[in-house]
């Protein structure tokens, strides 16, 4: 458009551009001034007739005295020009006006031809974009190419085009979509696009149905999809639903994705591999192809095709492990050492991997130095030259990795191998354990391959323990955490066995899309069965640095677990527990219920040891302060210290936690006024049983009997 008429400034054309970023462009109409058609609804402005009062007063076409007031009262309705150019609600253009120009009226019918002219070019090459992408499968061009546009306001048009024509196409189309979608999110197309686009869509559902008959379902699994990549609010939903007509396909689309998608159990996981996705590449495929085209590349020496090799597996998470094997095959092959280090500094330097998987592959290494010294001799100076070489180059740092010490350590090399042969034997005690059930058992067999009690094999088998049930169905989940409680580890060392899972997390989640929920939740029941305090959840965050990393996933949605109401009950029973590997969960009052039945038998003449045994067999051990508070009001109504006994011992083998007794003695002190009803001294009793408490060291010096 030629702006050397002098009638929009650069200060004007500016204003236009941010304009077009919240209006909406599609809305606005192109201004007609007809002194003909003074009713038309398309005019801007209207000759005023005789009298006084609006000349739209009377117009069926308006339910407002002002011309074009947006229907649900954003910008950008039929016949206006919204948001940001508006000066006022009933800003118009009037030529009774004195202040009136003519050349202004000029100005914004250029304005709105502009847009229309730039939103036709964006919806031709926006069509060509997602034809060249469905044909290459080439996200990093679709993604320069519309970042070339320069058009952001309108990529919300990018988002619904994409959409609609995937739903017309297979699967690996609708797959690719949802991929493209997930990764031009926040980096490319702004969230609120995103959110504007689906919108689009939502409210297209009737013109789409009519080509393609199953658009409310497919449709309603891209948004559903949108929720589970989170690239769109789940509130969407209830949102748009409000604001359609209830006998729209819109709202149609929007119910089917919420109780047809959203709402089934393991929705995330159902969603995602709805239309393929990656459900067939496993680890060791991934592998086998970097593999393949490392040692394609040694061979032929082509930088570009290793390259592409790299982008074409899209698993920029696991590109640590090209880092690693490349470093692996240098050290085999010293007279290719130069021609793969400069292949990794290539890819360092164009941004194939970047620098946080750079240095996991060398820290990897080093973890694995003492093991391949066992075939590479001198593999520590080699790597330590490697290293070198690398830092010298720019594209490591150095200081970022462990110290990598001169001589192995003989202890180190023994431990090693104990470690690898305890692994074998770990798995083979975890795999009989879920046939059998048996807990003794794997305690026996634990005691036998562990003589030492090393805090590190015991990591070793609670992370295998773990990575072996997230594998399985629901029922080992439960024994696994079953067992993980009866074990009785030291809590550092389980602690250490949840660092080691969130490492080797990346790894996991080829072959399970849910591992960083399976892990929250095993994280946030070993809280509940009080393996683990609370505390360790910042000890085990610590060590997993990165706020968008696997590990503040997992902790972030474990804390949130143990944050719900009825948290306790609710992570107890997400695997069908309540306490055994084959039992399903209990109600409270059936708990509350059984603990009164045993607590009454023992007090009538019960052994201690079958007590403690029925306490344990409740697998409830966040609900222990019932059979303290339970044991105490029974000894202050009754007068009878034999279930002090019982107390004693629960404590001191560890069944009842000091966290457990001072919950259960914090409870009492809340029921005193009720108790004192039928026991006058038993605020007196209370007190004394409090201090005989703290001498024994069940409750803290701070614990207050007042209440």
């Amino acid at each position: 458009m030629d702006f050397s008429d002098g009638f929009v400034s650069k200060e004007h054309r500016e204003l236009h551009r941010s304009a077009t970023e919240s209006a909406d462009p599609l809305s606005v109409s192109p201004l007609q001034v007809s002194p003909k058609s003074p009713r038309s609804p398309k005019s801007p402005r209207v000759q005023p007739k005789h009298g006084k009062g609006s000349p739209l007063k009377h117009d069926k076409h308006h339910a407002s005295s002002k011309f074009g007031s947006p229907k649900k009262g954003g910008s950008g309705g039929k016949g206006t020009w919204g948001g940001l150019l508006d000066m006022s609600d009933d800003y118009g253009l009037d030529p009774n006006d004195p202040n009136y120009d003519s050349s202004e009226e000029y100005d914004q019918t250029n304005l709105r031809k502009e847009i229309r002219a730039d939103l036709k070019e964006y919806k031709k090459k926006a069509t060509i974009i997602v034809e060249e992408y469905f044909a290459t499968d080439d996200i990093g061009s679709a993604a320069n190419e519309l970042k070339e546009l320069d058009m952001p306001g309108y990529n919300y048009y990018f988002v619904k085009k994409l959409v609609s024509m995937a739903m017309d196409r297979h699967d690996k189309e609708k797959e690719m979509a949802a991929v493209l979608l997930s990764t031009l999110y926040a980096n490319i197309i702004h969230p609120p696009q995103v959110y504007k686009g689906f919108s689009k869509l939502v409210e297209s559902a009737d013109d789409l149905i009519v080509d393609i008959p199953d658009a409310v379902d497919i449709l309603a699994l891209f948004i559903a999809r949108a929720v589970v990549d989170d690239i769109l609010p789940p509130a969407f939903l209830t949102k748009k639903t409000a604001s359609l007509p209830m006998d729209s396909k819109g709202v149609e689309v929007l119910k089917r994705a919420e109780k047809g998608y959203l709402s089934a159990p393991l929705h995330a996981e159902i969603v995602e591999r709805r239309w393929g996705g990656s459900k067939n590449k496993t680890v060791e495929d991934v592998k086998a192809k970097i593999n393949n085209f490392l040692i394609e590349y040694v061979v032929s020496g082509d930088k570009k095709e290793a390259c592409r090799c790299m982008k074409d597996l899209k698993l920029p998470f696991f590109h640590h492990e090209i880092v690693k094997r490349a470093l692996i095959m240098a050290m085999e092959r010293r007279q290719s050492e130069g021609q793969l280090l400069d292949l990794l500094k290539e890819a360092a330097e164009e941004g194939f991997i970047n620098s946080s998987q750079i240095t996991k592959g060398f820290s990897r290494m080093i973890d694995l130095v003492d093991d391949l010294s066992l075939d590479i001799p001198n593999a520590r100076r080699i790597l330590q030259s490697l290293i070198s070489k690398a830092a010298s180059e720019g594209w490591l740092c150095a200081s970022s990795l462990k110290s990598l010490s001169s001589k192995p350590s003989g202890n180190r090399c023994l431990e090693d191998s104990v470690a690898r042969i305890f692994k074998i034997k770990a798995q083979s005690i975890v795999q009989e354990y879920f046939m059998s059930g048996d807990i003794s058992e794997v305690s026996s067999c634990l005691e036998l391959d562990n003589e030492t009690c090393s805090a590190e094999l015991n990591a070793i088998f609670v992370k295998r323990l773990i990575t072996l049930a997230m594998d399985r169905k629901n029922r080992e989940k439960e024994m696994a955490s079953v067992l993980l409680s009866s074990l009785c580890f030291p809590s550092d060392d389980v602690v250490n066995g949840f660092v080691m899972l969130i490492e080797s997390a990346d790894d996991t989640a080829l072959d399970n899309p849910i591992v960083v929920e399976d892990l929250a939740m095993f994280l946030a029941r070993a809280v509940v069965d009080e393996v683990l305090a609370p505390q360790h959840l910042e000890d085990i965050g610590s060590q997993c640095l990165g706020q968008e990393s696997i590990g503040s996933k997992v902790l972030q949605m474990a804390k949130s677990l143990l944050k719900a109401r009825l948290s306790g009950e609710r992570i107890l029973r997400c695997w069908g527990g309540g306490g055994g590997s084959n039992r399903p969960g209990w109600a409270v009052e059936d708990v509350k219920d059984k603990i009164g039945k045993l607590l009454e038998e023992f007090e009538s003449g019960g052994d201690v040891r079958e007590a403690c045994r029925c306490i344990k067999e409740l697998g409830m051990p966040f609900f222990h302060h019932e059979v303290v508070k339970k044991a105490l009001v029974t000894i202050i109504e009754k007068k009878n210290k034999r279930l002090w006994v019982l107390l004693e011992q629960c404590y001191g083998s560890g069944l009842i936690t000091m966290y457990q007794m001072t919950k259960g003695f914090g409870r009492v002190a809340e029921s005193l006024d009720d108790l004192a009803l039928d026991v006058p001294d038993a605020e007196k009793q209370f007190t004394h049983y409090t201090e005989q408490a703290k001498t024994a060291g069940w409750l803290d010096s701070s614990f207050s009997s007042a209440r």
